[in-house]
């Protein structure tokens, strides 16, 4: 159970939590609370009906509203889980272009696999644009890149302008899921797409923006198919009046939280420069998302749970998440935890697998 100053209640302890994708600290946020609790009263507990039948309110359409210039784009669609976005959205794209060449960066969330499932994927290298330039010159025809602008399980970031130059260059759709970016990185929190040429953006609310549910971004004709195309959509019961009114509370804070989006970034250095100074590997990290590569599955675990011992949760991940031979402690920090505790989490690392 969340917790104020990035803690959180397990087993009948308090822990601080280093798990959790509450990045600005957001979900415990008194405005969130009342906005929804506002809207459930005043639109009801849930929206009885999928979309299409009669579950679109007017808060819906005023929310995808708001989602689309916060993205700077022409209209945006809502979904209930990140999850289901992805798996749902990508499966109706594809199905517009069964005969598309489909590139997928090798370290793509596992529900963005779930939507490419009936179609060949042709994988490039992480974060490797050469190696995907090679490919798509080999390629006839549509083409589709898929790939994140921060990587759930490493923390790094793709070049989102180098992949929209490449998209342009060899006529290619391009499709970014923002996840983990949302609310955190670019200007006022908006994500690394933002500005940028990318046909459609996917994001969520369940991680920086403390709520819950997802979103798509793009032109108005591309949304519009969506509506009418993406069975993920057309055959889901409309998300609730509480978690909108919950996300349009979030997309009201998130601009103006830069004192926070520094402190988290202060943060990411500060952990990662103390871990490599141990000379503890942190895989290509340059954000709120921190691996701290074990290698071996077992020893992951044993650090794992010395850490709830001295009261810190960083949950360790292994295969199949992460390939064999990296498993890590997946270390994600919040805007709300002190300098201390980050520098508490470093000290117990470094002591048990430090040099």
């Amino acid at each position: 159970m969340p917790q104020d100053g990035g803690r959180l209640l397990r087993d009948g302890a308090v822990l601080v939590d280093f798990s959790s994708n509450d990045y600005l600290g957001l979900s415990r946020h008194p405005l969130l609370a009342q906005r929804s609790a506002e809207w459930a009263l005043a639109h009801g507990a849930g929206s009885a009906a999928s979309r299409l039948v009669t579950g679109t309110q007017p808060l819906h359409l005023a929310v995808e509203e708001k989602i689309a210039r916060f993205k700077g784009k022409e209209a945006a669609l809502l979904f209930p889980s990140g999850w289901h976005c992805n798996a749902a959205v990508l499966a109706a794209l594809l199905r517009a272009a069964p005969g598309a060449s489909l590139f997928t960066d090798r370290l793509i969330h596992g529900s963005l696999h779930a939507g490419a499932s009936a179609h060949r994927q042709i994988r490039f290298r992480h974060n490797d644009l050469d190696h995907l330039a090679e490919l798509l010159a080999k390629a006839e025809g549509p083409k589709i890149i898929v790939t994140e602008s921060v990587f759930s399980m490493d923390g790094d970031r793709a070049d989102v302008a180098a992949l929209a130059d490449l998209a342009r260059t060899h006529d290619a759709f391009l499709y970014v899921d923002e996840a983990h970016a949302t609310g955190v990185l670019g200007p006022q929190g908006r994500g690394l797409t933002h500005g940028l040429d990318v046909d459609l953006v996917m994001g969520t609310f369940s991680k920086a923006l403390g709520c819950m549910g997802a979103y798509v971004a793009g032109s108005r004709l591309l949304i519009d198919y969506l509506v009418n195309a993406c069975g993920g959509f057309i055959f889901s019961t409309a998300p609730s009046p509480a978690m909108l009114g919950a996300v349009d509370a979030a997309l009201d804070l998130a601009p103006g939280l830069e004192d926070e989006r520094a402190i988290l970034a202060d943060h990411g250095a500060f952990f990662r420069q103390s871990l490599n100074d141990a000379g503890i590997a942190t895989a290509d990290s340059s954000t709120q998302i921190v691996p701290v590569i074990v290698g071996d599955a077992a020893a992951a675990l044993a650090l794992a749970r010395d850490l709830v011992a001295e009261g810190m949760l960083a949950v360790a991940i292994r295969p199949p998440t992460v390939p064999p031979g990296t498993s890590r402690l997946r270390v994600a920090l919040h805007a709300n935890h002190a300098r201390a505790d980050v520098a508490a989490l470093a000290q117990a690392i470094a002591a048990r697998i430090g040099r």
